[in-house]
């Protein structure tokens, strides 16, 4: 793992399993506020439940964190990891945040590493090391959904039209879904999982991102 600087002064990590980045080159924590925190809404809801797939280094859940504990609401993420990466790299890689020292963080980083779940305040956190294709998500129970597995071309089992499906059913009447990957198959197999697909300008050195609401049962 190789830990870099984006443009916006944040970091990211390069996977070299995967030959990709955990999050945008160009600007990791302003694409987790951008594409993710605000284009599912989080941002706006009183109290969310986040259910991301791909937790990876962190950074989406850390802005979420950050911004529920601004706003005084309280947080339940729900995430899924695959392949956790080493508690010294997370910890190197988010020692610069404004997170870093909060209780509900370091509670994190002392039991990463297997699945574990939690509560502290108001924050409930629970991540499963577990595949996400064979994972039962919960039914209707998402209010915000981050799709942040690694590309279709590397990771395509978390795009595919009956995974859309899933994470579909996942989702509360009125949720969010937020992606980086604009591709063609990922915005049709949100279409086919009866999702109503947005596409978006993107950030610095990506064109497009999408969101999808769920608007009905």
């Amino acid at each position: 793992m190789m830990i870099e600087k984006t443009p916006d002064g944040s970091l990211t990590v390069f996977s070299e399993k995967y030959q990709q980045h955990y999050h945008s080159s160009h600007g990791a924590q302003t694409q987790a506020r951008v594409v993710y925190l605000q284009g599912s809404r989080t941002h706006l809801h009183l109290a969310p439940k986040v259910l991301e797939v791909g937790f990876g280094v962190a950074m989406n859940f850390l802005t979420t964190l950050q911004d529920t504990v601004s706003r005084g609401v309280p947080l339940h993420y729900l995430a899924y990891e695959f392949d956790p990466i080493a508690t010294e790299t997370l910890r190197e890689y988010t020692r610069q945040h404004p997170m870093f020292e909060h209780e509900v963080w370091q509670k994190l980083l002392s039991v990463w590493g297997s699945s574990f779940a939690f509560t502290l305040g108001e924050v409930t956190v629970d991540v499963r090391v577990e595949d996400v294709t064979q994972a039962e998500f919960p039914l209707t129970w998402a209010s915000g959904f981050y799709l942040d597995g690694f590309s279709i071309a590397v990771n395509p089992e978390v795009w595919t039209p009956e995974f859309c499906q899933k994470v579909a059913s996942s989702m509360q009447v009125g949720a969010h879904l937020a992606t980086y990957s604009a591709a063609g198959a990922v915005r049709r197999a949100l279409q086919d999982a009866g999702l109503q697909v947005t596409k978006h300008k993107g950030l610095t050195g990506k064109r497009e991102f999408v969101t999808a609401e769920k608007v009905t049962s």
